[in-house]
């Protein structure tokens, strides 16, 4: 297979094709919350502006929660079904990731009551990002948010009610709408399955995601691009992929193009693209076999570093707070810190 370059990676078997403009304007244990402390009340309750937290990013689950002081919606439904959900047997796959009950526990103990979670964000169709999917709403008396070619596929393709369809909210790429006072905006993703990544803005501030991709393309880029708050996926290291234990058709899915994203291209994006606006970096859907968290971390560290950026590690420590960007790996079965934004 031919190998292919962004700028001066070199990527067999997946193309990462960028070329626009974005000046314009075109259309296991459960961590506690951090306490609140006098000199900067930052990972503590709903705040003033922007929260965020994940209760798991990998392959065995995905869900989080993005909110401001009226409320919120989750991204992904993703987690561990409480156990009167499960049918004739538990799915193996899914046993390491948090539950539903826990993440609301959480979700509880920083102000967040479960009928403030107005929506779902539904990004594609797989089992790890929308298992839980109807607890979810049923818990929370919500909506699910997603294209009608999400909605087809997971009908088609996964275990699920054909009632999910009333609690749909059809929504179209690049077409915004808004979920109390945020505005949202769904655009396209270059991934095997029908997928969307959602730029999330509140009082002019940006949180965007774009997770399980093999490729940015022009469109994702434009919208990552202009984040305050990017969600990025960081799935595998390609040296760890090719040497590892993988079925080499397993090996080859990942690094397609409509697979997932390499550490040094989300690492090279993040820094070709770093604006003085961009604060905080969140690291997603790491790979268990093929990837480490501090690897993919010192890859984008190393990446904005030779840029002449500091960077800092995300945990509010006092010596790491005047950084020019801060970046975290998202835990793949627990909960992240609670990150008070914006």
């Amino acid at each position: 297979m031919a190998g292919h370059k962004y700028k001066g990676y070199t990527n067999d078997g997946r193309p990462l094709k960028i070329a626009f403009d974005v000046d314009g304007d075109d259309t296991p244990p459960l961590r506690p919350s951090t306490p609140v402390t006098d000199e900067k009340p930052h990972y503590a309750g709903v705040g003033k502006g922007l929260c965020f937290i994940s209760f798991g990013s990998g392959s065995s689950g995905n869900c989080a929660y993005l909110g401001t002081p009226r409320g919120g919606i989750l991204i992904d439904a993703g987690i561990r079904e409480p156990v009167k959900y499960h049918r004739k047997k538990k799915n193996p796959e899914n046993q390491a990731a948090m539950t539903l009950d826990e993440a609301f526990a959480i979700l509880e103990r920083n102000g967040v009551s479960p009928d403030m979670v107005k929506g779902v964000l539904l990004t594609h169709a797989h089992h790890d990002h929308m298992c839980c999917l109807y607890p979810a709403i049923n818990r929370c008396r919500c909506s699910v948010y997603c294209t009608m070619g999400v909605m087809a596929q997971m009908l088609q393709r996964c275990r699920i009610s054909s009632r999910i369809r009333d609690h749909h909210v059809p929504i179209f790429k690049e077409i915004p709408f808004r979920v109390l006072d945020m505005e949202i905006t769904a655009f396209e993703t270059k991934h095997d399955v029908k997928s969307v990544g959602f730029s999330i803005e509140y009082e002019g501030e940006r949180f965007v995601v774009g997770s399980d991709m093999g490729s940015i393309t022009e469109r994702a880029a434009y919208y990552m691009s202009r984040a305050n708050y990017l969600m990025i996926e960081s799935d595998y290291d390609l040296k760890k992929l090719e040497e590892g234990g993988y079925a080499e058709f397993l090996k080859n899915r990942v690094k397609r193009d409509d697979g997932h994203l390499e550490n040094r291209v989300a690492a090279q994006f993040v820094a070709e693209h770093y604006h003085e606006g961009l604060r905080n970096v969140f690291l997603c859907h790491l790979s268990e076999k093929n990837n480490d968290p501090e690897l993919a971390l010192s890859t984008m560290r190393n990446a904005l570093e030779a840029k002449g950026l500091s960077v800092g590690d995300g945990s509010n420590a006092v010596d790491q707070r005047n950084r020019n960007v801060q970046i975290y790996a998202l835990p793949r079965y627990t909960s992240s810190l609670w990150f008070v934004l914006a």
